[in-house]
């Protein structure tokens, strides 16, 4: 019963966490990747973003995960598939200002039990993958791209150009600036 519009029934359901509709369909988020009852307590997602099923199978079948935190039909999300859909996700928006509440609301769990659950599946907190995910590409585009430092900062989420350079310093030992010329230095 996917469809592309949401019917105004359903819609209202959704924004009013109506428990009553629980029977009677899930929605899916398409930015998120994730499905819920209509009861769920998440943020109200747009609408352009929202599926329709009549199951969980269905939705499932269409590569969407359970909500943890309505938990639908009593299905759960294993941790480690939750954190890949994080780290998933993190990989297309690690450009946009992240902190551990948006993450923590876009996958539908409270900050603490991501924090927790992402440093035991990874070993690394979701702030340390987001700041290597940053410095990874701004290594790219110092290496690639006569782009100003700055620009690059931006582009890779750190508008804050101290910030950038004492970050970037941190996890490379050199600063963006170094090691664009040590990378010249080396194509001679």
């Amino acid at each position: 019963m996917e469809t592309s519009h949401v019917p105004n029934e359903y819609w209202k359901a959704i924004v009013a966490n109506n428990a009553a509709y629980d029977d009677v369909f899930f929605y899916g988020v398409q930015t998120t990747g994730i499905f819920c009852r209509p009861s769920c307590k998440s943020k109200v997602p747009n609408i352009e973003n929202v599926r329709i099923f009549k199951n969980a199978k269905a939705a499932q079948s269409e590569e969407f995960r359970p909500c943890k935190r309505c938990k639908p039909e009593g299905l759960r999300l294993p941790d480690h598939e939750w954190v890949e859909q994080m780290t998933k996700w993190i990989d297309r928006y690690y450009y946009e200002p992240l902190t551990l509440d948006k993450l923590a609301e876009i996958s539908h769990g409270s900050p603490s039990h991501l924090q927790r659950t992402f440093k035991r599946v990874s070993g690394i907190s979701p702030l340390e993958y987001i700041q290597q995910k940053r410095i990874a590409k701004a290594i790219r585009d110092l290496k690639e791209t006569d782009n100003p430092v700055a620009d690059i900062g931006v582009s890779v989420g750190l508008s804050n150009h101290a910030y950038f350079v004492t970050l970037f310093k941190k996890k490379t030992g050199t600063t963006p600036s170094e090691y664009r010329k040590q990378c010249k230095e080396r194509e001679l």
